[in-house]
């Protein structure tokens, strides 16, 4: 008797013994599968991925503007999307802004024939210290009138029209275009279309050495600082990610008492434009200071903005 009630607690005991030691087995199994087999608890968070550069993008711009015309255009040169005001293709003056056309029809007529040392300086005065001398020479180079209507052609633009101001019948300075031309010439001039496959690079980079402030020190009769405005809005971060190349036009016009401005900068990832007409009372740093402010407004992400990190709800994986 006595060994038949041994042998039943023995059964027993292999039994309970076996219940307890499935949970434990699957836990300890569950846990390792949780950690990679490792048999640690915790579970390695994936590597943050790093932001964007930032850049220029389309977004609200909003100015306290005292004036009677301005406009701005963004084109985001990887997807040819173009953004801007809602008068993004009215016109206005271009002034020197188009200095830039005239230094690249000629070089890209020049082809593959050695760059004249003359040429190259007027190119450099034209570009850098907007000479209205060295551009009128490379105006009469590349066929005076027929210019205009080769930069319509070669760059596509739709809103670009000789200027007609009575009185300066034929002046290159009152070429009319629109914030949306401009952008699309700083896209033909950036893309080697312009310019042609060799000088394309002399040119960006001549444009990314403009110099000379709106100071009155700086503004001289027949040439003047011009770099000043979209280059100023932008910050440091976008800055050093390359060259930013840049053409201006300003010029104070009595006949109809408005600073004529033309903004225009251009970089691998971007061309904005923005263009103003207002009254001379108000000097040409006002003009400069209003393009800055639509290109700061354009920067995505803003500076200093916080980075926003998704929050699961709690006790849920």
């Amino acid at each position: 008797m006595r060994s038949r009630v041994t042998l039943v607690l023995a059964v027993v005991a292999v039994l309970l013994g076996a219940g307890l030691l499935v949970p434990a087995a699957y836990a300890r199994l569950a846990g390792d599968a949780a950690s990679g087999g490792s048999g640690g608890g915790s579970v390695a968070a994936p590597a943050p991925t790093p932001p964007a550069p930032p850049t220029l993008a389309a977004g609200p711009v909003t100015v306290d503007f005292k004036g009677e015309f301005f406009s701005w255009a963004l084109m985001d040169r990887e997807s040819g999307e173009i953004s801007g005001s809602k008068n993004l293709a009215s016109t206005s003056s271009t002034e020197s802004m188009i200095k830039a056309w005239f230094a690249a029809d000629y070089l890209r007529q020049l082809g593959d024939r050695p760059l004249p040392a003359e040429r190259r300086k007027q190119i450099a005065a034209a570009i850098r210290d907007s000479n209205d001398d060295a551009a009128n020479a490379l105006y009469g180079a590349v066929g005076r009138a027929a210019t205009i209507k080769r930069m319509v052609g070669t760059c596509k633009l739709t809103d670009t029209k000789p200027g007609n101001v009575p009185g300066y019948v034929g002046w290159w300075s009152f070429t009319r275009m629109s914030p949306r031309d401009a952008a699309r010439l700083g896209d033909c001039i950036a893309d080697g279309t312009a310019a042609g496959p060799r000088w394309t690079k002399l040119l960006l980079d001549e444009m990314s050495k403009v110099r000379g402030s709106t100071a009155a020190k700086d503004q001289k009769a027949r040439s003047g600082g011009g770099r000043w405005g979209i280059i100023d809005g932008l910050p440091q971060s976008i800055v050093d990610q390359g060259p930013v190349s840049m053409k201006n036009g300003w010029t104070p016009l009595n006949y109809d008492g408005n600073w004529h401005v033309s903004c225009l900068a251009v970089t691998d990832r971007w061309s904005l434009a923005v263009m103003l007409r207002y009254p001379l009372k108000s000097g040409l740093n006002y003009g400069a200071q209003i393009c800055a402010s639509v290109a700061t407004q354009l920067v995505t992400p803003q500076p200093g903005a916080a980075l926003k990190v998704p929050q699961r709800p709690a006790g849920k994986l």
